[in-house]
């Protein structure tokens, strides 16, 4: 079966959205989605072998394989499917549509998983639903796929925010510390700094080591995922090896700000170490080859 739409067609109702033209994208998006799950029905079932996706770059795959550890072929599909779902589902949230919104952005979620703004926002509206379990439940997905700091920070502040309404202030205000190095002036991370001062000023005095030992406990790690900053590098340096300079800083920033300074430029001398003895091994392999 031929794909139906195309990226063009997403791209033309997300301009109507843009536009707070409602009666035009809504429905326009509507009968994009009925064409594309008649697609996914006939063409993108998942199987022990296969699942399909529709990754934004090359880094979302290389960072799904290391988080998920999915042995099945992944097959990129001919349109951004999540967006798709992500365009209709703000559609929905426009009309105060909560419940069909959550349900079309976890579509959005399952064709990108690794996009953490899909995360965030349907933790939101689940929330908004009354679900607070589950809107801490994918805040926290979120701290071992983001692969930005103010992701990660907003994780943390909706998990902080969680813990605070628990009466765990401890391990509030450890993701306060958290977040607070991530993305200081974030929204999110700010109102939770700022509830923490006036409900529970004495979390303060706790030494960061209490703080973290308590979100141990709690099983949140205290630093974002190194993997991502991992993934980033690696696709850094495969860019800056096909000479897209823009592209290896626009990754390396990103990892700089997910895991600092100093533990970034670590990974970047241990990828510059192994890509050398990689190449020591390949050159090696050919000369044995040559001489025999």
């Amino acid at each position: 079966m031929e794909l139906p739409i195309s990226e063009r067609d997403i791209a033309q109702a997300e301009s109507y959205l843009a536009a707070g033209d409602l009666p035009s994208a809504t429905p326009l998006l509507e009968r994009l989605v009925e064409q594309a799950e008649e697609y996914i029905d006939a063409e993108c079932q998942a199987t022990d072998k296969v699942q399909y996706f529709s990754f934004a770059d090359a880094f979302e795959r290389l960072a799904y394989r290391r988080v998920e550890r999915d042995p099945r072929e992944l097959v990129q599909v001919g349109a951004p499917f999540d967006r798709l779902y992500a365009a209709l589902s703000f559609a929905y949230i426009n009309q105060e549509d909560y419940v069909s919104a959550k349900n079309t952005l976890t579509q959005a979620v399952r064709w990108d998983p690794m996009n953490c703004a899909y995360r965030l926002d349907l933790a939101e509206l689940h929330r908004a639903l009354g679900n607070t379990q589950e809107w801490a439940a994918l805040s926290f997905s979120v701290i071992e796929r983001a692969s930005d700091g103010r992701s990660a920070a907003r994780a943390y502040a909706n998990l902080g925010q969680f813990f605070l309404d628990n009466h765990n202030a401890l391990a509030a205000s450890g993701c306060a510390r958290v977040a607070s190095k991530l993305a200081p002036h974030d929204g999110r991370v700010e109102a939770l700094a700022g509830r923490l001062a006036a409900e529970r000023p004495e979390a303060a005095e706790a030494s960061d080591e209490e703080a973290e030992a308590e979100l141990a406990s709690q099983g949140v790690d205290a630093t974002p995922s190194a993997d991502m900053a991992v993934c980033l590098l690696m696709c850094a340096s495969d860019a800056a090896a096909a000479g897209d300079r823009n592209e290896a800083t626009r990754l390396t920033v990103r990892a700089r700000g997910l895991i600092g300074d100093e533990a970034c430029r670590a990974l970047v001398k241990l990828i510059r170490e192994s890509d050398a003895e990689l190449a020591r091994e390949r050159a090696e392999g050919g000369e044995g080859h040559a001489e025999s």
